[in-house]
């Protein structure tokens, strides 16, 4: 029977002397309507539906769970719920990429072979037992709001080369929400986007009705200096170019790692070590093809990458319009003159100061 409501029956036999199955019943073509297959369907499984979501999990990992619930309606008119859908997600995630507790055992032995294989690779492994002494072993809790089976956080390191290109250089795994003195300085730094301070000011200091705003614009001199506090108490290294000391160079947004983000968006959901594979292979083929474009430059008689030329043939132009005087090339310290503005400027390219401050804010 294909369900409950459902009239079409095809009955066979296994003819174990012939090595095959004999249809002994069949009542025709199956023509059933029914608009929803009855929940305790007992051919359609986990197994089979994981089977039939592989395809859509293995091209995107990171599909999401109401994506599945679609799929599985559309092709077997059967509606499954939230934590079926994201049960059955894992289940598939598993059969493509690898067991998630298996993969964290095989982990540790993964990276010691890539250590030994890839000359200058640096890997540090932190653990701790599951329980101490006498205390009782604790479960580990399954959220279907994290990205996978386990809860964790993947920290990446990113740099920007001479042509402009992020490269992520360092990964690291972390407990949830883990903090301590290893995020404070001067081995961190923290920064604030400061579109998120701008929401956050907006949010402190609003006016709701017409009557407040009012009131609060005839004490217009009284809250400028509110607003001085509120921005003092942030700490001016947080979000003021000019006074972080230059960690967080010259960017002013997160834009910068958000691409990572969204690169890193389908491996973020996997298994451990498939994982890990996924982000060194993936880093593995973009160093190989930056290098094959860096040679390849190089042949055609460049020094300096694309940006930085374009860079140094637009500061080029606009150098007609100055006189450089060098007091100490040893200490690449020199004098600029701008003709159109009768400036004279004072340079330290050592110690990166200008007398007209750009090398202080950038």
């Amino acid at each position: 029977m294909y369900g409950r409501g459902c009239d079409w029956l095809i009955r066979a036999s296994l003819i174990r002397k012939k090595g095959c199955w004999e249809i002994r019943r069949y009542n025709g073509r199956h023509t059933c309507t029914t608009r929803v297959i009855s929940q305790d369907h007992s051919k359609l499984d986990s197994d089979t539906v994981a089977e039939a979501i592989k395809p859509l999990v293995e091209t995107d990992p990171s599909i999401k769970v109401k994506t599945i619930i679609a799929k599985v309606q559309s092709r077997f008119n059967y509606t499954i719920s939230y934590r079926k859908a994201w049960l059955l997600k894992q289940k598939s995630i598993a059969k493509v990429f690898g067991d998630w507790e298996e993969s964290y055992q095989a982990l540790p032995w993964w990276l010691s072979v890539m250590v030994q294989k890839m000359l200058g690779s640096v890997v540090q492994i932190e653990t701790r037992p599951l329980y101490n002494g006498n205390e009782e072993a604790q479960g580990a809790l399954q959220a279907p709001s994290s990205g996978g089976k386990y809860k964790g956080t993947l920290l990446v390191a990113v740099a920007q080369d001479g042509n402009q290109n992020i490269v992520p250089i360092a990964f690291a795994l972390v407990e949830v929400n883990h903090s301590g003195g290893d995020w404070q300085p001067p081995r961190a730094w923290w920064m604030f986007r400061i579109r998120h301070i701008g929401s956050n000011f907006l949010r402190a200091f609003k006016s709701r009705m017409m009557e407040e705003y009012n009131i609060n614009y005839k004490r217009l001199e009284e809250r400028g200096e509110a607003y001085a506090r509120w921005c003092d108490a942030i700490g001016l290294r947080h979000w003021v170019l000019a006074f972080d000391e230059g960690h967080r160079w010259g960017h002013m947004t997160t834009n910068f790692v958000e691409c990572i983000n969204s690169v890193l968006k389908g491996a973020r959901n996997l298994p451990v070590l498939a994982l890990v594979r996924a982000t060194y292979y993936r880093l593995n083929e973009l160093f190989t093809q930056k290098s094959a474009e860096s040679h390849e430059r190089k042949r055609a008689g460049y020094t300096y990458s694309v940006f930085a030329q374009q860079r140094i043939e637009a500061s080029m132009q606009q150098a007609g319009n100055i006189v450089v005087h060098r007091f100490d090339r040893r200490n690449e310290v020199f004098e600029v003159h701008e003709m159109t503005s009768e400036k004279v400027l004072v340079v330290d390219l050592a110690r990166r100061t200008c007398d007209c401050g750009h090398f202080q804010v950038e």
